[in-house]
């Protein structure tokens, strides 16, 4: 029998992946504070806020797989998140133009005493855009609450040329290395 899942993240994109893998889990999202510290890495960043997220409030859900998760998007060191507004969103879009970006997802899942915490990098490759392209994605709704102003998922698929890794982690859970600790995970004996 499969141990209860914890999800602390209420994206929708998340839910979904889960949702198609099968698993059946609890969403408990939590609010912690997102600031990315200057002495780390991007990375190291993505997989210390994922942990965060997944400690808070942890002992309520003692017992049970507990997963948070932190997506971002770099380029040159640089972290994009959501955009501000559609002025930022276009100023995101304009320096991918041409270019290859990052998507880091940072993992943390608590299972009783054992911690897993984890990130997962996939690079996109977007198309060389016009103006044009981006004002169009723009004027559609979907670029707003995205890390980096876009979906590859979504209608912003016409914006990438081509992506390296997986593309669950590029969409914001890397199932595959999910996969892999809940498996080991569910053959714990209680």
């Amino acid at each position: 029998m499969s141990k209860e899942i914890v999800l602390k993240s209420n994206s929708p994109r998340r839910k979904e992946i889960l949702l198609r893998e099968g698993y059946k889990f609890i969403v408990k999202p939590q609010d912690i504070d997102e600031v990315m510290d200057k002495n780390q890495t991007p990375y190291e960043n993505t997989k210390r806020v994922a942990l965060l997220k997944a400690e808070k409030n942890k002992e309520e859900d003692y017992g049970k797989i507990i997963i948070g998760c932190d997506t971002i998007v770099t380029l040159d060191g640089v972290i994009y998140g959501k955009p501000h507004d559609r002025a930022d969103a276009y100023r995101m879009l304009k320096t991918f133009s041409g270019r290859c970006q990052e998507v880091a997802s940072g993992v943390a899942i608590i299972y009783k005493e054992h911690l897993y915490n984890f990130y997962v990098v996939s690079k996109v490759y977007f198309k060389k855009l016009t103006d044009e392209d981006i004002n169009s994605y723009l004027d559609t709704d979907e670029p707003y609450d995205k890390a980096g102003s876009y979906a590859i998922q979504g209608i912003g698929r016409r914006l990438i040329s081509h992506y390296e890794g997986e593309l669950d982690n590029i969409i914001g859970l890397p199932i595959k290395e999910i996969k892999e600790v809940l498996g080991e995970i569910n053959e714990m004996e209680d």
